[in-house]
């Protein structure tokens, strides 16, 4: 599971599981990748949730 963090400024993609981790990016400097990675970090469970809803198990 992953998601996808895209703006004006860069791209990124962040694993969901085993736990939250930056998987590659673009365009972002290092502090709104560590900003956007606790967004996720405290959003990751309804993430996980919809993941599942809209792809499955």
């Amino acid at each position: 599971m992953h998601v996808h963090v895209s703006s004006p400024d860069g791209e990124a993609k962040f694993w969901l599981e085993p736990t939250v981790a930056l998987a590659d990016y673009a365009g972002f400097k290092r502090k709104d990748l560590i900003e956007i990675q606790k967004t996720v970090e405290d959003h990751a469970d309804e993430f996980k949730r919809r993941w599942q809803e809209y792809f499955g198990n």
